[in-house]
């Protein structure tokens, strides 16, 4: 495995078990479907990771049932150069009992390795499933993710005010640049401050 690649993904598998001292555990949403979950979300905000730099617009993930119990999960994105990168995983729920936790991982040798996966956990849906937040127990990764790649103000400000509950730095978090949503990369607590002034 290509040393840069190894490094990267210990890195998230690190931070994603790692505990935020001093600050309540974090909370998924109860009774999450994923039968709903499923499907393509767009990425309305996010705290950007060194695995997402090539991405500059139009991020994107796509969930599918599998084979296994195991959900297709494929991530895409404009690059700079012009063309979309793609990148296939799989999902796993932690524990049946709790679909709202999952691990997720890009990392594939004979079988899916989620050994080297990261926490995906659903921290908040709305009852139409039309938009979600997701985070995982470190704090260390937050996306804000909508069906459409519009997403209102008012809505983020509820969105800010959820993550911030939850001990987030909301001003970690950056929109995300979108066709007919954000235009550029701005602190979502700046954009619910002045949206709520």
């Amino acid at each position: 495995m290509n040393k840069v690649i190894f490094l990267l993904i210990s890195s998230l598998f690190f931070y994603s078990a790692q505990a935020q001292v001093g600050s309540p555990a974090v909370q998924t949403a109860q009774n999450v479907d994923l039968n709903k979950y499923l499907g393509k979300w767009y990425e309305v905000a996010s705290i950007p990771q060194s695995f997402q730099k090539k991405c500059i617009a139009n991020t994107a993930a796509d969930y599918s049932m599998g084979k296994n119990k195991l959900i297709v999960v494929t991530n895409s994105c404009d690059t700079k150069s012009g063309e979309k990168s793609v990148a296939v995983g799989r999902a796993k729920i932690v524990n049946d009992s709790d679909p709202s936790k999952l691990k997720v991982t890009f990392v594939k040798l004979i079988d899916w390795i989620f050994a080297f996966g990261g926490a995906y956990w659903i921290l908040d849906v709305d009852a139409g499933y039309n938009y979600a937040l997701v985070g995982d127990p470190s704090r260390k990764y937050a996306w804000i993710l909508s069906r459409t790649p519009f997403f209102s103000n008012d809505k983020l400000i509820l969105a800010e005010k959820h993550f911030k509950s939850q001990g987030y730095d909301t001003c970690k978090i950056l929109s995300s640049v979108q066709t007919n949503g954000f235009s550029d990369r701005k602190p979502i607590c700046d954009i619910a401050k002045k949206t709520a002034l």
